[in-house]
C-alpha cells in the first residue's frame, strides 16, 4: 500500500462514520478527525511518508505492532493507547478500514450516552463497512 492509498482509505472510512468531522487545530499539515469533539484519527506526513494515528486497546496495540511491520506505537501520543500506521506491504485496505472503525468505536464508547451517535457495542461489529 502506498501513501495515497493509505490516506484515501482511512479518510474514506472516517467520512462514513456518523458524527465524524475533519478539523485542522494543529495547522494544515495535520488532518484531525473527531467525533463529538474527541479525536479518533490524525493524519500527516512524517519524514516524507504518510502516517495515520489511531486509538487502540492496549492489548491490541501491542499485538498489532508485533504482527505488522507498518504499525508502530502512536507518534506523539500515548504509546499504550495509540498506534501509527504507515504505508507498506503488510497493510491491506480491509485492515486499515477496520482500524479506523475500531478507533472511532473506542472514542464513542467514552462519550456520555446522550452524545453517542451510535451504539459502540454493536456498531461496525461483524463488518468493517457497516455504517
Amino acid at each position: 500500500m502506498d501513501d495515497e492509498a493509505l490516506l484515501r482509505i482511512a479518510t474514506a472510512r472516517a467520512d462514513e462514520l456518523p458524527g465524524a468531522g475533519l478539523e485542522h487545530p494543529f495547522g494544515p499539515e495535520w488532518d484531525v478527525f473527531k467525533v463529538r469533539g474527541k479525536v479518533f484519527m490524525l493524519q500527516t506526513h512524517y519524514a516524507g511518508r504518510a502516517m495515520v494515528t489511531l486509538k487502540s486497546h492496549p492489548e491490541d496495540a501491542a499485538a498489532l505492532c508485533e504482527t505488522f511491520a507498518d504499525i508502530t506505537p502512536g507518534y506523539h501520543m500515548n504509546k499504550k493507547h495509540w498506534i501509527s500506521v504507515s504505508p507498506g506491504p503488510s497493510l491491506e485496505p480491509g485492515l486499515v478500514t477496520e482500524l479506523v472503525t475500531e478507533s472511532y468505536r473506542l472514542v464513542v464508547e467514552k462519550l456520555p450516552r446522550a452524545q453517542r451517535p451510535v451504539d459502540p457495542h454493536v456498531f461496525g461489529v461483524g463488518s468493517p463497512h457497516q455504517a
